[in-house]
């Protein structure tokens, strides 16, 4: 790790602090419970702090373009499927989720092959930023904030689906070019 910028190893360090993550939310305790929160959220924290230094500094790598999105990813349906293991989170918006990120590495890896690079664009980061506050709250308690079945944490769920989907589409309008067929259609 010694050849590894600050960025990266704050992207790592974010990779590393997922299991932390998952693994205190299988223990039914109010005091792993507040853990697993103070992990989610210092990992969160990275993703803000990674990129900052990043541009403050001029120092974006190849393996920073890689790492980072992958952390997010990798943060947020982890902890997205950890809760929908507790019954705490729900499944369908863990599946639209998990569906938009993998159409859009996809497409990623289509551009990629063709020497083009596809950058996260504005809406990417507000939508992971939506996604993490998501969790956050779910994390501390989805229940405690609202009347009835209306309650912050679903109307965050809602908000943070529709910034997931409307980020994905904008990503494939941008980039249609890359799924274009060729001359020999393929």
């Amino acid at each position: 790790m010694k050849n590894l910028n600050w960025p990266n190893r704050l992207s790592i360090l974010r990779v590393m602090l997922i299991p932390v993550c998952v693994a205190l939310l299988q223990f039914d305790s109010a005091v792993c419970r507040v853990f697993a929160v103070l992990v989610f959220c210092a990992a969160a924290f990275t993703d803000f702090l990674d990129g900052w230094i990043a541009r403050k500094y001029k120092i974006v790598t190849n393996f920073g373009k890689f790492i980072d999105p992958v952390a997010d990813k990798l943060l947020v349906l982890s902890t997205m499927i950890a809760l929908c293991g507790l019954g705490e989170f729900p499944a369908w918006a863990c599946i639209v989720v998990l569906f938009r990120e993998l159409a859009v590495d996809g497409l990623r890896l289509v551009a990629m092959e063709q020497g083009k690079v596809i950058a996260a664009g504005p809406l990417g980061k507000i939508k992971t930023s939506l996604q993490m506050l998501t969790l956050v709250l779910f994390l501390i308690d989805n229940r405690a904030y609202g009347v009835g079945t209306f309650t912050l944490g679903n109307l965050m769920v809602w908000l943070s689906v529709a910034m997931t989907l409307w980020s994905g589409v904008d990503y494939f309008v941008r980039n249609h070019s890359a799924l274009s067929l060729g001359e020999d259609g393929k």
